[in-house]
């Protein structure tokens, strides 16, 4: 007897379709490595529907008014937790996390995040008139820039959609957006709840693997290509972007740097460095997985993280004493693994290094220590539940080797000393930098890194502005 497999569409004007083509991929369930669903693999005729229904649909959404906008947002987010339970089963389904720490860690901030650009769509202004030539009025207006291509990853699908389409849309964008291959099935569910609420075009969602994206980014109609993604994607798509000039906004990987100062109190600074660098299997561009320590502290803090990470558990979505669940995928488990078996005769992995069980794409919390700065693993992205630890002699040091790699995402620094906090904060190289905390966000506050981290901003009344752009009118007194 075979289970028949869900068949997720894409969602094109108010509709749901198969690709043109009728072509398909297969959706594996990372906890357990089985097929479970179907999503198109979208051509360039569906790229062409979708991109001509969020055209089409622009000039009204543009023109409605802002307060038209925020009540639509603000029924997205009362639709988004009435909906939470499917929500949550889609999306742990899509990733294999923890359903009790997707509900508590995850719904309840893309909702605040829904209703924060709710709120941001009626201060969509530009600065106050004035005469800065003798006989003019000049005034600055903020616009929509009009359809937006946007492309989602894979480690956190629901919300990395709801950072991409509440902005674009309130600012007054229609949107065409695109889930990995390997987790649409929240981004479907995402375009049903939506679909009711929103006119037909504005908000589209098409399916479909890296040469989907690339059709999308290529597309002559998009004003804007937005991708959460490696550094080799943004390149790709800053490439091809650069082609017709379309705007980019880029955030790609991180390498954050942990830096951990003798003056603290090691068991608390482990415990919350342990589920920043292991929560959703550090599969997280902030995730505290590069730790600098200064060498008086290092062999008590190596210690104790290592023991953290053995009293870590990985586990299946509805163990409720997991911290985290599978990784993503085959490659991701193989790219993970690759880092662990590569390592050079100097490191000693301290917990971990290993997969667990033979079902799904699950690995064990894993600590490595004795690294140097141009090891491939400190130099790399591993993205993976992998935590490393350095030693430094002094505050220099800590700076050089955080600040020596080609990331620029996020950082922290872990002190009792508020003028060295200060310091550091000043001289991380970093889009973010924590003090005593790593990995919390808010609506209100930028997200987004420098360097090979890309550029442009997501949340906060910056990341609203990305989706929009200025236009200078001035008029004659006479």
């Amino acid at each position: 007897m075979t289970t028949e497999l869900r068949r997720l569409r894409n969602y094109i004007n108010g509709e749901f379709r198969d690709a043109a083509d009728g072509r398909t991929i297969d959706v594996v369930n990372p906890a357990t490595g089985e097929v479970y669903a179907t999503s198109p693999l979208s051509g360039q005729a569906d790229v062409d529907a979708a991109m001509e229904a969020a055209a089409a649909a622009f000039p009204a959404w543009r023109d409605a008014t802002p307060a038209d906008r925020q009540k639509a947002l603000l029924k997205i987010a009362d639709a988004f937790e009435e909906r939470a339970e499917d929500l949550i089963a889609a999306e742990c389904e899509n990733t294999g996390k923890p359903i009790a720490l997707t509900r508590s860690d995850e719904v309840p901030p893309m909702v605040d995040q829904i209703r924060f650009f709710a709120g941001a769509a009626r201060l969509l202004e530009g600065r106050s008139a004035g005469e800065y030539m003798e006989g003019m009025t000049s005034i600055v207006r903020r616009e929509p820039v009009g359809v937006c291509a946007q492309v989602a990853p894979w480690n956190y699908p629901m919300m990395m959609a709801v950072w991409k389409f509440a902005p674009a849309l309130a600012a007054g964008n229609t949107v065409v957006l695109k889930p990995s291959d390997t987790t649409p099935a929240s981004t479907v569910l995402i375009a049903e709840i939506i679909g009711s609420i929103l006119p037909k075009g504005v908000f589209n969602v098409i399916c479909g693997d890296r040469d989907t994206g690339r059709m999308m980014v290529e597309h002559p109609t998009p004003a804007m290509a937005s991708i959460t993604g490696s550094v080799r994607a943004g390149m790709q798509v800053a490439e091809s972007a650069a082609k017709d000039v379309k705007r980019v906004h880029l955030e790609l990987g991180g390498k954050a740097p942990v830096v951990v100062f003798e003056d603290v109190d090691i068991e608390k600074a482990v415990e919350d460095i342990a589920v920043a660098g292991f929560f959703n299997a550090g599969q997280d561009c902030t995730a505290a997985t590069r730790v600098l320590v200064h060498e008086s502290i290092h062999d008590d803090f190596v210690a104790a993280l290592a023991k953290a990470a053995a009293d870590t558990k990985t586990g299946a979505p509805d163990d409720e004493d997991a911290l985290y669940g599978p990784l993503n995928n085959a490659n991701q488990l193989k790219q993970v693994s690759g880092f662990i078996d590569r390592l050079p005769a100097h490191a000693k992995v301290e917990a971990g290094g290993h997969r667990v069980g033979d079902k799904g794409y699950f690995y064990a919390p894993t600590v490595v220590s004795g690294l140097q700065q141009d090891d491939e693993i400190i130099q790399n992205e591993v993205f993976g539940p992998v935590i490393t630890v350095q030693s430094f002699r002094d505050e220099e040091q800590a700076l050089e080797y955080a600040n020596g790699v080609e990331y620029a995402l996020a950082s922290s620094v872990w002190t009792k000393d508020h003028a060295r906090a200060m310091r550091m904060s000043k001289a991380l190289d970093f889009g973010c930098v924590w003090i005593n905390t790593h990995i919390p966000l808010v609506a209100e506050m930028p997200h987004g890194g420098f360097k090979k981290s890309g550029y442009g901003k997501d949340l906060s009344a910056y990341g609203f502005e990305d989706y929009t752009r200025i236009k200078h009118v001035m008029t004659s007194l006479s």
